[in-house]
């Protein structure tokens, strides 16, 4: 079973959290919780709550397949977080799969070398992903690679099939 880190910290666009984490449960695949603490409650923009059941400074890149970064402004606090940079980090590193909507490609920017990689992602970060040396594209999803990116919330459904595609290779 392909197992998926889903980043959570306070924050999180609600709906970018969990539509993917329960279509991922939904097509079998094991997913856990990331924060940057463990057994911690993280609430939404809206209010939901999510309990991270590890932190980041305790898990290993090489036990995931993916790791999947929610936006709303979540990515902003986990870039303060130096063990889960070093997770993203690691996975690109490895060619494992980075999936990031919304805000999320935030992460990418501080963690990868993105120089010449397509990306998108909600437009008011467009100018920091272009600035870090990525090729924008307005597009519901963008696949370069191993990383995938998203818009918005409108592209949840693209954006969590083509993550279920990419690791059912």
């Amino acid at each position: 079973m392909k197992k998926i880190a889903l980043l959570v910290e306070n924050m999180y666009e609600d709906i970018e959290l969990l539509w993917p984490l329960y279509r991922l449960k939904e097509e079998r695949f094991d997913v856990d919780l990331i924060g940057t603490e463990k057994d911690t409650i993280y609430k939404g923009k809206n209010g939901v709550p999510t309990k991270s059941n590890l932190a980041s400074s305790d898990i290993n890149s090489g036990d995931y397949d993916a790791v999947v970064i929610p936006g709303g402004y979540s990515p902003d606090k986990m870039r303060a977080c130096k063990a889960t940079k070093d997770f993203v980090k690691d996975m690109n590193n490895k060619g494992k799969v980075i999936a990031a909507i919304c805000h999320g490609p935030w992460m990418i920017a501080s963690t990868c070398d993105i120089k010449g990689k397509k990306l998108t992602s909600y437009h008011t970060i467009k100018d920091d992903l272009i600035n870090a040396g990525a090729t924008y594209k307005d597009e519901d999803v963008v696949v370069d690679g191993n990383i995938i990116t998203s818009r918005s919330p409108e592209d949840l459904i693209a954006f969590t099939t083509k993550i279920i595609e990419n690791l059912n290779r």
